[in-house]
């Protein structure tokens, strides 16, 4: 299946938007401090929005999420709810949202420890997922196909001795907020949908420090290790050129 094809000026606005997306995570990270409710984050991020003339996705129709961002702790690997927890230092945190700009989505997620810089299986898990999140960015060789992607990201981790949650994967974004393909953080090269300059896809490694296995908590949305391990995620909306990727959702 491949993806509706896009406009010049839709591939812009995915740029602008993207450029947003990146403005407010790199204004995030300096906002988040022990204490705080991930309820005061959800509100600073919906004003983040609003105030660089983009629309938070989740809160559309198309997702009716409860919150602008989603807010996940420790153990949870994603989806999360913000609720009236407050951030206790240590905890590890992944934030992930979309927002929509003259149309287009793009989508980027970022993991952190709160308070204080990563040490050990921790730091660790951080930067093993964050590495094989460009590592899937550099497979990208102009044409590419879906497997190459997805055996560099698997390559990283698997060398990394984390866990990789196979149940959730990467996927296109544009017009809507997930397109095809699917993008598999594990598979094999040269295999799967090929990808051709201008499409558009989300690469989003999710690993923990324990089992690959997930559950569902009980408010429906928010998904968890089943084992309790902590989890990470990292992610960026990238372009298909002719020679590579361009990543979007970066300054």
């Amino acid at each position: 299946m491949t993806q509706k094809k896009k406009t010049i000026a839709e591939i812009d606005a995915m740029r602008e938007g993207g450029k947003i997306l990146a403005t407010i995570f790199r204004d995030l990270k300096q906002y988040v401090q022990v204490g705080m409710s991930e309820l005061e984050i959800d509100a600073w991020v919906a004003g983040q929005i609003k105030k660089h003339g983009a629309t938070a996705t989740y809160k559309t129709a198309e997702v009716n999420f409860p919150g602008v961002i989603c807010i996940s702790v420790n153990d949870a690997i994603t989806h999360s709810i913000p609720t009236t927890y407050q951030l206790q230092k240590g905890d590890v945190v992944g934030f992930d949202f979309v927002i929509t700009y003259k149309g287009m989505k793009t989508d980027s997620a970022f993991t952190m420890v709160v308070g204080e810089e990563p040490t050990g299986a921790v730091k660790h898990l951080l930067r093993v997922t964050e590495r094989s999140l460009y590592a899937g960015i550099d497979a990208i060789k102009g044409p590419t196909r879906v497997g190459d992607i997805s055996a560099a990201i698997e390559k990283v981790l698997k060398e990394g001795k984390v866990g990789i949650i196979r149940e959730l994967v990467g996927h296109g974004i544009g017009h809507e907020m997930h397109e095809a393909p699917e993008v598999p953080n594990y598979g094999k090269a040269g295999t799967g949908p090929l990808l051709v300059p201008g499409d558009t896809i989300a690469i989003e490694p999710l690993t923990s420090l324990g089992s690959e296995r997930i559950m569902t908590e009980e408010d429906g949305w928010t998904l968890a290790t089943k084992d309790g391990s902590l989890a990470a995620q990292f992610e960026h909306t990238v372009l298909i050129t002719e020679n590579g990727a361009e990543i979007l959702t970066q300054l």
